[in-house]
């Protein structure tokens, strides 16, 4: 259960960015100070809580073992999930990005096949490829199903155009993201924690974001205090909050994936925060009629998919 609440906090703190990014778009800011700041604002938060626990220096032992790798790794899972997520957000409200970003529960189940685990048998250590949870994907596919109600009224309204470059960015970033998490996980093979992953994977992606925060000055020029500050915000609460969290509750589920289908899954509750946070802080109407029987689908979805893998672990524990 624990791993479960964990997910549903960070989805909390992880809703601030559809919220504030949209917010930045309409007073004029770009993505790409959205996307560039966020990393910049959390690279010293980040550091600073490494180095008082005292595991500064197990981060840079792991990077010198596979300095590629984390590179590559870093850049799938930060700079290709945060990227075209701030991107999508100058084209599509909130509402959108967060909704469309769900289809993540279904892209992790999805990228089972491309992790390989070894178990030990009598006959010595056997490498077993990971298999689709079918039955945690059924549940995920109610979550989206709920989701998809609740935007269908909205989506009425919108351009194909503008749907292509607000859904399109976002359908890339929701695989990039939960594939850089777990090969980073399979990686450092609990060697690290989640600050320090998290850690790692920001120092080594800040080339990318400084890469990017070059091109912003000469395309659009340096971003408004306001925007600096709303980035500063994304960060803390998004950035350094929600990633750990996240992190934590797929640490704890490892290795297991249809645990690990289900914490995805509590990220669903974003579109809930979102749409709360527009109502809040934008000024956009509540959702009614059928957008609220998606609602009730996505917490219904949750519910069932912490159930079906609390079940699971029983069941686990019964033949061991």
């Amino acid at each position: 259960m624990r791993p479960i609440v964990l997910g549903i906090l960070a989805a909390f703190f992880f809703a601030f960015t559809f919220v504030l990014n949209r917010s930045m778009e309409l007073s004029g800011g770009s993505w790409i100070w959205s996307a560039s700041l966020r990393y910049v604002f959390m690279l010293p938060f980040l550091f600073i809580i490494v180095y008082f626990r005292k595991n500064w220096h197990g981060v840079k032992v792991e990077i010198k073992k596979a300095p590629g790798q984390w590179t590559t790794w870093s850049f799938v899972g930060f700079v290709l999930f945060y990227a075209p997520l701030s991107f999508a957000a100058a084209y599509g409200p909130g509402w959108l990005i967060a909704g469309t970003w769900q289809i993540t529960i279904i892209s992790g189940s999805l990228l089972a096949p491309l992790f390989i685990k070894t178990i030990l048998t009598p006959e010595g250590p056997l490498e077993v490829r990971g298999q689709i949870p079918f039955r945690g994907l059924v549940m995920s596919l109610i979550i989206l199903a709920g989701i998809v109600l609740m935007q269908i009224n909205q989506a009425q309204h919108i351009s194909f155009g503008t749907l292509m470059l607000s859904v399109i960015p976002v359908l890339v970033a929701s695989f990039a993201y939960p594939l850089g998490n777990r090969k980073m996980m399979d990686l450092v093979g609990g060697r690290l924690d989640a600050y320090q992953r998290v850690l790692g994977m920001t120092l080594m992606s800040m080339p990318f974001w400084i890469l990017l925060s070059v091109y912003g000055v000469m395309t659009v020029g340096w971003p408004s205090a306001s925007q600096t500050f709303q980035a500063f915000i994304v960060s803390l609460s998004s950035g350094v909050i929600a990633t750990v969290l996240f992190f934590q509750a797929t640490d704890l589920v490892k290795g297991d994936m249809g645990k690990l289908a289900a914490v995805e899954a509590t990220q669903s509750g974003e579109v809930l925060f979102a749409a709360a946070g527009e109502v809040i802080f934008l000024s956009t109407p509540l959702p009614s009629g059928i957008s609220m029987a998606g609602l009730v689908l996505v917490i219904g979805g949750m519910m069932l998919h912490s159930y079906v893998s609390g079940r699971q672990t029983a069941k686990a524990k019964q033949h061991t």
